[in-house]
């Protein structure tokens, strides 16, 4: 079925006019999709929280402080060690009761083969917490 005038015309000329159409089906779809996801990323829920004061709690455990040069020295409570050395602090720490916490200081110019080697002799050992110890960001 073709709509159309009845002239009977045989020269076929290029329609001059854009089919907004398609063009508005699209923009209505991109608009149903704004107004269902807006509400999702800012939805919150409001809380109001208790205020507390406290002092912070210390650890009573004992730490170790294993601090790792770039060049892979090792520092063991500040005494300068050898990996062996090392491994053989790790396992009189974990024999302990309560086990220390192992607190690292890595250079940020150190390998990181040093520091897995670290961690890998103190979990071998049997200390399971360990933590990386950073400075805070200067404003």
């Amino acid at each position: 079925m073709a709509f159309g005038g009845f002239q009977n015309k045989n020269t076929r000329t290029p329609m001059a006019e854009m089919n907004m159409v398609p063009l508005i089906d699209v923009m209505l779809v991109l608009l149903v999709i704004f107004i269902v996801t807006a509400p999702i990323l800012s939805h919150s829920v409001k809380l109001e929280l208790p205020q507390a004061s406290s002092k912070s709690v210390e650890s009573a455990k004992e730490k170790i402080e294993l601090a790792i040069r770039s060049n892979g020295e090792l520092f063991y409570n500040g005494n300068a060690v050898d990996r062996e050395t090392a491994q053989a602090l790790f396992a009189e720490a974990a024999r302990k009761d309560p086990m220390p916490e192992v607190h690292i200081y890595a250079d940020r110019h150190a390998d990181y083969q040093y520091v897995a080697e670290t961690l890998t002799d103190a979990s071998r050992a049997g200390l399971s917490t360990i933590g990386f110890i950073t400075r805070p960001q200067e404003k």
